[in-house]
């Protein structure tokens, strides 16, 4: 069975091309030709020997994924709905967005997700698995190849929860950051979680630089549990400790999500109880205004 080149960071790439006889400064070539010129082929890695392409191509693929639809917003919004060629029909989304700054992309860690939070549309998608450091990493390369453009910041809130994925989403972001690859700096990258604590110390402890975004959504237990099933795990107060300890050992602020659900989460005493929650904290919270909900399903909000 081939393995996915692009699933390994450039150290693990050193150490592949000696298994197979090969000289691990080929890895930077590689990882050029793959990150920055965008090749779709080994064949078009020109400065390799014929002999070193022929092994790559025997034993690893590029795990290109195929465009099956995409859809572009009034406002240039552009959703990708991809392939990932894995044999099993499996599809998962991107979303691209352009501002001021530059382009964004907001990329799926899992086929499906787990979490059943009732406001998000990937509730509905069943889980099959989770994907690949390399089909994380691919959304973005599929993206720019397709429309020849470079993307300088990366949104982990696409299907699936990150945290739930945790190795392979560490794993991908070494390779985004890579100066020698795409060079996307860490405080580029942005990760969502519904709140998985004990992934939320793991990251602190690994003092990464990239922002954290917690999707809060209520602030008390009984509204969280009935819009987010995760909070029956692991509850407000449980996060919020986890949250102010990340603060603590990364001096980074963190993001939280709050999606306001008429007649849920949105009357006055929520939002005094949201302030008293996050007060003293180095935090911004993101209002997104979304459907109501009834008995666990949308409805169209009047307001």
């Amino acid at each position: 069975l081939k393995k996915n080149i692009k699933n390994y960071d450039l150290d693990v790439l050193k150490e592949e091309l000696k298994n197979i006889g090969e000289k691990p400064f080929r890895a930077e070539q590689i990882f050029k030709w793959i990150y920055q010129d965008k090749v779709t082929t080994f064949d078009e890695m020109t400065n390799l020997s014929l002999d070193l392409r022929k092994k790559l191509e025997e034993n690893y693929t590029l795990g290109n994924f195929k465009i099956e639809k995409k859809l572009e917003s009034v406002d240039g919004t552009k959703k990708y709905l991809f392939d990932v060629q894995d044999g099993q029909g499996n599809l998962i989304e991107s979303v691209l967005m352009q501002y001021h700054h530059g382009y964004t992309i907001c990329v799926s860690s899992q086929v499906g997700c787990k979490m059943g939070c009732k406001f998000c549309a990937s509730t509905g998608i069943p889980f099959s698995r989770d994907l690949e450091a390399g089909e994380i990493v691919e959304q973005l390369l599929a993206i720019e190849r397709d429309l020849g453009i470079r993307i300088s910041n990366i949104v982990f809130m696409g299907i699936g929860e990150p945290l739930d994925n945790y190795d392979n989403v560490m794993e991908s972001i070494k390779i985004l950051n890579n100066p020698k690859g795409l060079g996307i700096g860490a405080r580029h990258i942005s990760i969502s979680t519904s709140g998985l604590v004990p992934k939320i110390y793991e990251m602190a402890d690994r003092q990464m630089q990239c922002t954290l975004s917690v999707s809060l959504h209520s602030s008390n237990n009984k509204t969280r549990s009935e819009m987010m099933p995760i909070n029956n795990a692991y509850p407000i107060e449980e996060l919020m400790k986890a949250c102010k300890y990340y603060i603590e050992k990364t001096n980074k602020r963190i993001s939280f999500e709050y999606a306001l659900a008429k007649d849920n989460n949105d009357n006055l005493d929520d939002a005094k109880k949201l302030i008293k929650l996050i007060r003293g904290m180095n935090c911004h919270v993101n209002l997104i205004p979304i459907n109501k909900i009834e008995n666990g399903k949308f409805t169209k909000s009047t307001n």
